[in-house]
């Protein structure tokens, strides 16, 4: 019986997250400002309105442009039960995870974080990928949309020179092959 609790002891809060037999785990998350989306990094630089210059006949014309600002998401599996020292468990196929769907919601670092006056309101969106049983995916997604950029309070910035430091936790959600559902934040 001792020994039965110290081997359980050591299972701690991973084993109690959901039925699925593996674990989604965020290796990266990156972000970039669709003014420039190919300049990815930890911290978003978001810009509520970028002027675009454009052509129009023969003249540069400057416009106000509102872009979505994307974020890539690299994500893993690992096994909950690693086997034992000599004979690891070995994931299969099953243990693949269906990535369908995520979900953004903003907080300040001041903490004030009421949606649609001091934060962005949170959002849900489709995605959908396959987490394989060995190495890392990669997928692209939406962190910050453009309508959120033409609502209260990110709207209030044009005119106003403030900046708003905001935290996205994001969070997948989908399914083992078996059908346990799985999530990652």
């Amino acid at each position: 019986v001792a020994a039965a609790c110290t081997i359980a002891a050591g299972c701690g809060d991973v084993v109690r997250q959901g039925r699925a037999p593996v674990q989604l785990v965020i290796a990266a998350l990156e972000a970039a400002s669709g003014a420039e989306p190919g300049e990815f990094g930890g911290t978003l630089q978001s810009d509520v309105v970028t002027i675009v210059e454009r052509s129009e006949g023969d003249q540069q014309v400057r416009v106000p442009t509102v872009f979505n600002d994307n974020a890539e998401v690299r994500l893993a599996l690992i096994l909950k039960d690693p086997g034992q020292p000599g004979a690891p468990s070995v994931p299969t196929t099953i243990n693949q995870v269906t990535v369908t769907r995520y979900r953004v919601v903003y907080r300040r670092a001041d903490g004030r974080n009421t949606p649609g006056v001091d934060v962005p309101f949170p959002f849900d969106s489709g995605l959908t990928f396959t987490v394989p049983t060995t190495g890392t995916v990669s997928a692209g997604f939406q962190i910050v949309r453009h309508t959120a950029k033409q609502e209260v309070p990110l709207a209030a910035l044009v005119a106003n020179p403030d900046v708003i430091s905001t935290l996205a936790e994001v969070t997948f959600y989908g399914r083992d092959q078996a059908g346990n559902d799985v999530s990652a934040t």
